[in-house]
């Protein structure tokens, strides 16, 4: 394709992003599965033009209204290619040439538009901290109470776009000799600084045609996830409950950390996503795993399983606030239930699945979300509420589940607290809480002879 039709690609599918009800990640793979003439070049060039500027919305919005134009999806990279990019006005009508599969030339108001925005940088001082962090106001005042002072340093990192994580199935192979057997067929791969059995790739390569990939060897799963996973700390023989198992990573990473020994239930109110989990399960190799779809927080089947689990690992539907790098249209686009939603539903999940939890066992609350709503606030009222619960600190299952021999410290407790700029990971938060055990009578009541018998 020649770089006008990228462009006038790029603005098609950027405006199908914004007017279609679904995760941008879905619109675009979507996009490209019904033009399979573009070819792998065209369709990464075309990718990075419109995440770019999905990434920059916020602040190429700002610019524009500033500049009296609207956020169109032709004003939004016109705009990310001036200021974010460095082009010309020149380079800019050259590639809005009205060609065949061109963009249409720049009408007169465009032309003007392009004129006041060239040479000028992304940013202005002007720029409200909110819109320079590309913060959406409904998530700003908890992003602060979480952040403090590190505010747009951590916002910072939420810009950029997430390194492709891999974690090694220790079920069918080490990390050791997978870096090396990836590193061999040209994947740059090295070890991940907190994860024990995770890889990171240099760039974002397709695995998912590696003999590696197919045979279940590695899967593709956030380093933050895998420590998430981890910190459950299953361990082989014992009862697991994954409550929210959704595709089935976390499942996944449970099961191959129990050596196939016990069982893992994974259950979900989509069932469709169970069945297609099952296919995952069968390549990885994991035998010790069940699903069972259940209707909601309220599901018979939770009644009948009271006290039944060692571990139950809650991941609860959130705002996903940790993994605006990988999902950057999240920030902007409700697809689904809204925070004041999501709270309430959270509290029923966590209510609900403390009761699979046997005594002794643990239950493992976490989030891929960076707000104290959905996190700590959750936690402590748990804790309020619940007296047969006691917190476990991150730092100590940290030196008993994921490095045991001795490895880097995560700097939080009692919770884990991941975020990109401190660890390198999406944002996650897990909170330990392990069910009491039942008090041994200390006091025996004295027993004294019936006199009538003696």
């Amino acid at each position: 394709m020649t770089p006008p039709a990228r462009l006038a690609t790029a603005i098609e599918l950027l405006g199908l992003v914004d007017s279609t009800p679904r995760p941008a990640d879905a619109t675009v793979s979507a996009y490209f599965r019904e033009r399979r003439f573009i070819g792998s070049k065209d369709r990464a060039d075309i990718s990075a033009s419109v995440y770019r500027a999905m990434r920059r919305r916020a602040r190429l919005t700002w610019r524009l209204q500033r500049a009296g134009a609207e956020p169109t999806p032709t004003g939004l990279l016109l705009a990310d290619m001036l200021l974010g990019e460095g082009f010309t006005t020149i380079r800019v009508e050259r590639l809005f040439s009205g060609g065949p599969y061109a963009p249409a030339q720049l009408s007169q108001d465009e032309l003007g538009l392009a004129r006041r925005l060239e040479g000028r940088t992304l940013e202005h001082p002007d720029m409200p901290e909110g819109v320079r962090a590309e913060c959406p106001p409904w998530a700003e005042p908890e992003l602060r109470r979480a952040l403090g002072d590190d505010f747009l340093t951590q916002m910072e990192a939420l810009k950029h776009p997430a390194p492709l994580d891999l974690r090694v199935n220790v079920l069918k192979g080490n990390r050791d000799d997978v870096i090396a057997r990836l590193n061999a067929d040209g994947l740059p791969a090295e070890a991940t600084h907190l994860s024990p059995i995770g890889i990171r790739l240099a760039g974002r390569p397709s695995v998912m045609a590696h003999p590696l990939y197919r045979d279940g060897t590695i899967e593709i799963q956030d380093e933050g996830s895998q420590l998430v996973a981890l910190i459950a700390d299953a361990r082989p023989g014992q009862e697991v409950m994954d409550f929210c198992a959704g595709a089935g990573g976390k499942t996944l990473a449970m099961a191959a950390s129990m050596n196939n020994k016990g069982r893992v239930t994974a259950s979900d109110v989509l069932a469709n996503r169970l069945l297609r989990a099952k296919e995952r399960f069968r390549r990885a190799g994991a035998h010790n795993i069940q699903t069972q779809p259940i209707s909601g927080e309220t599901d018979p089947w939770i009644k009948r399983h009271k006290g039944r689990f060692d571990r139950v690992l809650v991941d609860a539907p959130c705002s996903g606030t940790g993994t605006w790098r990988r999902n950057p249209d999240q920030r902007w686009r409700s697809l689904g239930p809204g925070l004041a939603d999501l709270m309430p539903l959270q509290r029923r999940l966590l209510q609900s699945a403390a009761r699979l939890v046997k005594p002794g066992g643990r239950l493992i609350y976490a989030t891929c979300s960076m707000l104290p709503a959905e996190n700590e606030d959750h936690a402590e009222a748990f804790l309020a509420a619940h007296p047969d619960f006691t917190a476990i600190s991150a730092a100590d299952i940290w030196r008993e589940a994921v490095w045991p021999n001795g490895g880097p410290a995560v700097p939080s407790a009692p919770y884990l607290r991941l975020t990109p700029a401190t660890h390198g990971t999406d944002g996650f938060f897990a909170a330990m809480f392990e069910r009491k055990l039942p008090e041994a009578a200390t006091d025996m009541p004295e027993i004294v002879p019936d006199p009538t018998t003696i």
